[in-house]
């Protein structure tokens, strides 16, 4: 087992910038792939990126290339992303996740945080 918790969340206005991160606790941290999802009020949850298990590897969905990166630390059991430029339509609740490898996919991810809020203003 995997726990994640994800912190950092918060209001800022657009333009602006936030910091999340996910702490890890359980088992090894740097087996897994760490993917970044989100899901705005009355929509599906949508993918956001995701970091390979060396911090080697990343990707973006196109609607945050570019403004956000995803970094992690293995030996602090983290793993963040940090959000720049931020837009009203980022407003969601955010989630991390741990998977045995990297995936576009929020069902091959099996672990899951609580999520956080970031609500961005116009």
């Amino acid at each position: 087992q995997v726990q994640l918790a994800e912190s950092g969340g918060g209001l800022v206005q657009a333009g602006g910038s936030l910091r999340l991160s996910c702490a890890a606790s359980g088992r090894t941290f740097s087996n897994y792939a760490v993917g970044w999802f989100r899901q705005a009020a009355g929509k599906e949850r949508e993918f956001v990126g995701y970091i390979n298990w060396s911090g080697g590897s990343t990707y973006y969905a196109d609607s945050v290339k570019g403004r956000f990166a995803i970094s992690r630390n293995n030996a602090k059991n983290t793993a963040h992303l940090q959000m720049n430029s931020l837009k009203p339509e980022d407003t969601a609740v955010y989630y991390c996740a741990a998977a045995a490898g990297v995936s576009l996919r929020s069902y091959q991810y099996s672990y899951w945080g609580q999520g956080t809020q970031v609500t961005v203003s116009s």
